[in-house]
């Protein structure tokens, strides 16, 4: 969900893992401003992301992808994707809803064009709750606590392959 520190998390991880970030909230506003597409854009961003990772994953260059996901449409291919390389996924959550909302609520843009969710628009999203048998496993990054939560993330990924749960 918006404000639950993906992005946060995700360019600590792409620093520290020197990985290629890719950010679905930028590549949807890019398309936005360049007249492509107007709000809402659908899969596009989920699309390209996917491409380009697998792309460069194929190239041996690990990826952070930056992303909701929160549909088993829009997971899909990041299961698919992690059964023929080396993906990880990740949920970051703010398991106290009132944390959550400050913390959605205290966001702004970062990006030339971009308009980030209310309160409102968050809680209205829609949100299919996580089915690991549905959607493969994935490990879940509490956020209340950035440092905490980064640490937790770096621990998790910096496991032998085989010791992660679900992990094939």
């Amino acid at each position: 969900m918006p404000g639950t520190g993906k992005t946060t998390l995700a360019r600590r991880l792409a620093g520290v893992l020197r990985a290629a970030y890719l950010r679905v909230d930028a590549i949807e506003t890019a398309v936005i401003r360049c007249g492509l597409a107007h709000p809402p854009v659908g899969p596009v961003g989920y699309v390209v992301a996917h491409e380009i990772a697998a792309g460069t994953l194929t190239l041996g260059v690990p990826v952070v992808v930056d992303a909701v996901n929160p549909v088993p449409e829009a997971r899909i291919g990041w299961h698919e994707l992690a059964k023929v390389g080396d993906l990880h996924i990740l949920q970051t959550v703010i398991p106290d809803e009132i944390k959550h909302r400050r913390r959605a609520t205290d966001r702004r843009p970062d990006l030339a064009g971009q308009t980030v969710p209310s309160w409102a628009d968050v809680i209205a999203k829609e949100y299919r709750r996580w089915d690991e048998d549905r959607d493969g496993p994935r490990h879940v990054v509490d956020m209340t606590d950035t440092e905490r939560g980064v640490t937790d993330a770096l621990a998790y990924l910096n496991r032998p392959r085989d010791t992660h749960p679900g992990d094939r």
